[in-house]
């Protein structure tokens, strides 16, 4: 079953880069911020059709949680419109690889610390070498 999760895994990091690259040119076309724009868009009327009709939930306690909770969508909204500007002007390699890169790091903190609301997970030295590797990477790519 681990194998199954690690596979979507994969696949979900394929979907970011194919979307960068996406909404890079779609940023050409039609505007940076307008492209970001169209995304969330899109995004919530599909996402608002799915909790219409298959949402098990209850968003109505969303005015109950702590308001560190909520930052998702803001930070979504960064993260892809730093993309959409970063993709053309440096190459989604080099973008997506700063943008692991990143995920990686603030991943090996939160759970290390066990900041917000994480399970805690003591950073190692695979961790490091994994977090070495990327940066590598990085270097070799500029």
């Amino acid at each position: 079953m681990k194998i199954v999760m690690y596979l979507l895994a994969l696949i979900a990091g394929t979907a970011l880069s194919v979307e960068g690259a996406i909404y890079a040119e779609l940023g050409k076309n039609i505007g940076q911020l307008e492209s970001s724009l169209y995304n969330f868009v899109v995004g919530s009327v599909i996402l608002g059709l799915l909790v219409l009709f298959a949402g098990k939930g209850n968003i109505g306690k969303i005015t109950k949680l702590p308001k560190w909770m909520l930052m998702g969508g803001v930070l979504g909204t960064i993260y892809l419109t730093i993309i959409i500007i970063l993709a053309p002007r440096l190459g989604l390699a080099i973008t997506m690889i700063g943008v692991v890169a990143g995920q990686l790091l603030a991943s090996m903190l939160i759970e290390h610390h066990g900041w917000l609301g994480s399970s805690i997970v003591r950073v190692n030295r695979y961790h490091v070498i994994a977090l070495t590797a990327l940066a590598a990477a990085l270097l070799l790519l500029i």
